[in-house]
């Protein structure tokens, strides 16, 4: 039983939902998101509560009913206040800039990285180090939050690298002089 896909989902006052076929419509004051609804799962929406629910108790659809309701859920909460992405760039002479629709990332290699930015991001660079992303898609702000992390992690010796806000790196002891 899907504890999950259970619970109704409150629509906040700004929000509309509406079904086009198989496809949810979700719209907001920062915009407008769609997903298509697996089969046997089906979504009912009355006042300010959506529910999920579906059709039989087969094995696919148990799996797929929580996730439809969280993926639903992040849509609702996309479109009335959007999902930020906080990264910081540690390390002398590492740095990043936005460039148009790309992101400059200076990471110690000979060339620059020119990372396109997906529409529907925004993405601000603040004192050369500090990365934010924002969005109204989760899935798109995590995925280019991961993407620029993994040009460069954060390495265990010097603590160097980009790096979540907020991300704890386990630092490892360096060779140590024996005699």
């Amino acid at each position: 039983m899907s504890r999950v896909g259970l619970k109704p989902i409150s629509l906040p006052a700004k929000v509309a939902i509406k079904m086009d076929g198989r496809t949810v419509i979700v719209e907001g004051p920062k915009g407008k998101l769609d997903f298509p609804l697996p089969d046997g799962i089906s979504l009912t929406a009355e006042n300010d509560t959506v529910v999920v629910s579906r059709a039989s108790e087969l094995r696919q659809h148990k799996a797929l009913h929580g996730t439809a309701r969280s993926l639903v859920q992040n849509m609702i909460l996309g479109v009335s206040t959007g999902f930020v992405k906080d990264l910081e760039i540690l390390g002398v002479g590492l740095r990043a800039a936005v460039k148009g629709s790309d992101l400059d990332l200076s990471l110690g290699r000979s060339h620059p990285l020119l990372h396109p930015i997906p529409a529907g991001l925004s993405v601000t660079v603040v004192e050369n180090t500090k990365i934010k992303v924002e969005g109204i898609d989760k899935q798109l702000v995590g995925q280019f939050a991961a993407e620029v992390r993994g040009f460069y992690p954060p390495e265990p010796y010097k603590g160097k690298g980009v790096r979540y806000v907020g991300e704890k790196v386990r630092r490892k002891e360096g060779k140590s002089v024996g005699k």
